[in-house]
């Protein structure tokens, strides 16, 4: 049985979660651009009082993750280093962060209404899929944001959120009943370990890249290159190269046992719909790809001789795996998961 007004309202919170998203997208980015105000205003502070003449300090930082980072020394009227910004107000990115609250709320609704209105787990199509996955990055994002400030991760998590919800919009499905094959209680256990898992590799892949710009940045910085625009803004607002890579590896080792999980659960799946564990189906294949490649991110990274930077790029590698898995694999490649493209 299928209740058209509960679909009709569920999808009316993900046009109000796209526009709510995009105000704190906006909230954000203006915080962003306010923290580097004050860094300079700092750094031209800290000239004036010295005479005009350079002097050299050495910062320390909480680190997210705990404990402390020690960082490079910076010259006044230089850009600051990472996360040492002078403090100060910061109304926008409250404003943002008190949105982006409001959106997990939005989208939950529209998760839950989408499964009341045909009486099933939501997660039956693409986009349901990537409705409830865009609802789990931004709830992963609010619920690390407890321990921690994580103000400056607003932008890219709002703007990472907005990516996922836009191509859900565009495969847009009508509120129905399951195929045979899905009418299980394992859609319940693999599928949503699966969102899980992809929402926590989604925020890694943004602390990755974030690492590898901030690691950029650190070093040049350090060289006494002059930094553009936006690389002096990450350095005042955004913490240290060192914090970026213990976030995103503490997140990759969190998520990696439960796409194991995902995969075992998937084969059992298999085994109790088709008769067969293993079928080298395209969707099959690509998860196994996807374990295969963060197996890799988490032995680079845990391996003497490896350079950190090299295995943020594998762990970026191993996000592209899942957009292609998700999109690619799901529209146009034909197997037996062809029905979760729908």
């Amino acid at each position: 049985m299928t209740h058209p007004a509960l679909a009709q309202y569920s999808t009316l919170c993900v046009y109000a979660s796209l526009l709510v998203l995009g105000v704190a997208f906006v909230a954000f980015a203006l915080d962003l651009a306010q923290v580097r105000h004050r860094a300079l205003d700092a750094g031209d502070g800290m000239m004036t009082a010295s005479g005009g003449t350079a002097t050299c300090t050495t910062a320390s930082v909480g680190a997210a993750g705990g404990g402390t980072d020690t960082l490079v020394r910076t010259a006044a009227g230089s850009p600051a280093s990472p996360g040492t910004a002078a403090p100060g107000p910061r109304p926008a990115a409250g404003i943002g962060l008190a949105l982006t609250r409001l959106d997990a709320l939005l989208l939950l609704a529209a998760v839950v209404l989408r499964g009341l209105s045909v009486m099933r787990a939501p997660w039956g199509n693409l986009y349901e899929f990537l409705v409830t996955a865009a609802m789990l990055v931004v709830v992963v994002y609010v619920v690390m944001g407890l321990r921690q400030d994580l103000r400056w991760l607003g932008v890219f998590v709002s703007g990472l959120t907005l990516l996922v919800l836009g191509p859900a919009l565009t495969v847009y499905t009508e509120a129905g009943q399951l195929m045979p094959s899905l009418r299980s209680y394992w859609l319940v256990v693999h599928v949503s370990i699966a969102i899980l898992a992809s929402a926590m590799f989604a925020i890694g892949a943004a602390l990755s890249a974030l690492y590898l710009v901030q690691e950029s940045s650190e070093r040049r910085h350090a060289a006494g290159a002059t930094l553009a625009g936006w690389r002096r803004t990450l350095l005042a607002a955004v913490p240290a190269s060192r914090t970026l890579d213990r976030m995103a590896y503490g997140l990759h080792a969190l998520a990696f046992p439960l796409w194991t999980f995902t995969v075992i659960a998937g084969a059992v799946w298999a085994e109790r719909a088709w008769g067969r564990y293993w079928g080298w189906d395209p969707k099959e294949v690509w998860s196994f790809i996807i374990w295969v490649v963060y197996a890799a991110y988490l032995h680079a990274r845990a391996t003497t001789g490896w350079k950190v930077r090299h295995a943020a790029w594998i762990a970026l590698a191993g996000f592209l795996c899942i957009v292609m898995n998700s999109f690619v694999v799901n529209k146009f490649m034909t197997g037996m998961h062809s029905y979760s493209g729908m």
